[in-house]
């Protein structure tokens, strides 16, 4: 029994033994573990080890995809070529650019500049050789810039032969330039390349998008897709705020949502770098063109998409090492010219896009030509595009990117609204104030835009603006410089809507406002450049009133230019500046 006993005890133990314990499944879960960790850690160390080849692969996924998509779409278009055509705006012509100018550039980076460029730069170098380089250079220089400004001259000559009126602008111009040569800080060291060639490019880029066929066209298009485009922060500014408020236009419901979508955008695109790839090979350009300065040239590309404070944080690393000159430039190149981040604001006041888009391109070279006739550079610089870095954006995420550009704009957004609600009530309150005097002179019509208008009447003459519109016109010049821009165009916008304007005087009027030349910006830009550059505060505040005086003239010069292609049927009022759908053309 105790046997028998004994047995059936170690039977029931060996069971026991035999059955799995949690420590068993423990030890199993472990070596599973590990086993999908060693099979993770050698697919990390295959792809770790084989990036160039993962990478191609990436890349030949998207260039398939976008082959296939642009095949479909090539098929789709010539079944259907007869009804739409190309539509170089919206159809496939616009898919056509787009593929031809990414491709191409692939094409120029990858083939021509790493195989191609070399040879010929070798060529021409052992060509040039033979003679003196430097001399033959800027021989060729003079003769180019000589040629382009005689084709200039003959060009108005005969544009103009039925309506000489309008070289008044010429001497708007002239006068412009005389002044500010008399007040440049050393008239007898102004280097006249970048001068000369600032308006002769300024003149050339208002041609192409004025005048061209094809570049208005270009130019027409451009402006429809961006106004499209900042149209889309409406649909979230109607989930805010409800269809109603923004259905009825009310200002800080639509316009400034409009804002923070753009600064959205443009933090996103900061982040993957392509703002500063545009950045950089606008400034390249502007460099190559007028012969400025690397961060000077970058700045003034930079004042394209950024507003005032914001344009500086892209070189702040350099700011102090700086010269007057430069500092004066950057200075000169932010009152000269409007960003993109308040475009809707004046387009909503009745602006059109065309208008603001040209006058904000034509204003970048302007803005460093009469920059550095007003204070020409004595000293070299010591920045360069070969050591220059673009700084880089410091969100971590595409989604912290995003975020952070939404909650940026609202300083600005609150800085725009606080601005007209104070500048718009104090000029009520002055005009108050200006019609008590009047009517205790018999004239009780006497309004603070009257005095302005009185004061800015041979200015608006001089830069083209015919005669019997000239008080109006001089009264929203006045009220730009002396309050600001967003004042101005909305008394632009009563303007329009009341008593109208002509084509010609519409034009001009949109160009001469078209800057953040006034005494609120004066002040931000002083802050603002101080805070960053504290070795430079007394160059700043040294240079920063000349540099305002050269921003409201580049605005005159501008405007000057363009009233003198404005061409205008006295009977359908029609202008070459105008919309295709409101106007018919003269060429």
């Amino acid at each position: 029994m105790e046997n028998n006993f004994f047995q059936e005890g170690v039977k029931d133990k060996e069971e026991v033994e035999g059955t799995p314990s949690i420590t068993d499944f423990q030890e199993k879960n472990i070596s599973i573990d590990m086993d999908g960790e060693k099979e993770e850690n050698v697919y990390q160390r295959f792809v770790s080890s084989h990036p160039v080849f993962f990478k191609y692969c990436r890349l030949a996924v998207v260039h398939i995809v976008a082959v296939a998509y642009f095949a479909a779409a090539t098929y789709s278009w010539k079944t259907k070529k007869e009804d739409t055509g190309f539509n170089w705006c919206n159809g496939y012509g616009l898919l056509l650019l787009i593929y031809t100018s990414i491709y191409g550039r692939l094409l120029y980076v990858h083939i021509f500049e790493k195989h191609l460029c070399n040879a010929l730069k070798k060529t021409c170098c052992a060509r040039f050789n033979l003679v003196n380089y430097k001399n033959s250079g800027q021989m060729i220089e003079i003769g180019v810039c000589v040629t382009i400004s005689l084709a200039i001259i003959i060009f108005l000559v005969i544009d103009t032969r039925e309506s000489r009126d309008r070289l008044i602008g010429l001497i708007g111009i002239i006068a412009i330039m005389a002044i500010g040569w008399g007040i440049s800080k050393y008239p007898t060291k102004v280097s006249w390349k970048p001068v000369v060639w600032g308006l002769i490019f300024q003149y050339v880029l208002a041609i192409i998008f004025t005048r061209w066929p094809i570049g208005r066209s270009i130019f027409q298009c451009l402006s429809e897709k961006i106004v499209v485009f900042l149209d889309f922060a409406k649909d979230g500014a109607k989930f805010v705020f409800s269809d109603k408020l923004v259905d009825n236009g009310i200002f800080a419901f639509t316009v400034m949502p409009v804002i923070v979508f753009f600064s959205f955008v443009v933090s996103i695109l900061y982040h993957f770098g392509v703002m500063q790839y545009m950045i950089k090979k606008i400034g390249w350009l502007l460099s190559v063109t007028l012969g400025t300065t690397a961060c000077e040239s970058l700045h003034a590309a930079t004042t394209l998409f950024l507003g005032l404070p914001e344009t500086f944080l892209v070189i702040e690393p350099y700011l102090n090492e700086l010269t007057n000159s430069e500092i004066h430039a950057i200075m000169c190149s932010c009152f000269s010219t409007i960003s993109g981040t308040v475009l809707a604001a004046y387009i909503s006041y009745g602006a059109q896009p065309m208008h603001l888009i040209t006058a904000m391109v034509m204003s970048a070279p302007a803005g460093l030509s009469f920059a550095k006739l007003l204070y020409p550079e004595t000293k070299k610089s010591s920045t360069q595009f070969n050591n220059i870095v673009l700084k880089k954006a410091r969100q971590t995420t595409f989604l912290d990117a995003a975020t952070d550009g939404a909650l940026s704009a609202i300083p600005l957004v609150l800085g725009c609204i606080a601005n007209v609600i104070a500048f718009v009530a104090a000029v009520a309150f002055l005009n108050a104030i200006l019609a008590w005097f009047g009517t205790l002179l018999g004239y009780p019509a006497l309004t603070f835009e009257i005095i302005l208008a009185k004061i800015f009447t041979p200015i608006s003459y001089v830069i083209g603006v015919p005669w019997e519109e000239c008080e109006t016109v001089g009264s929203l010049i006045g009220l730009k410089t002396v309050v600001n821009e967003l004042v101005a165009f909305q008394r632009f916008g009563e303007i329009k809507k009341t008593i109208g304007f002509s084509p010609k005087a519409e034009a001009i009027a949109t160009y001469a406002i078209s800057g953040f030349s006034n005494p609120g910006s004066l002040g931000v830009c002083v802050g603002s450049l101080s805070a960053m550059a504290n070795e430079k505060k007394d160059a700043i505040s040294g240079t920063v009133i000349r540099a305002f005086v050269g921003g409201i003239a580049v605005c005159f010069l501008t405007a000057s230019i363009a009233g003198m292609l404005v061409i205008e049927d006295p009977e359908s009022k029609a202008s070459t500046l105008h919309s295709y759908n409101s106007t018919s053309l003269i060429l």
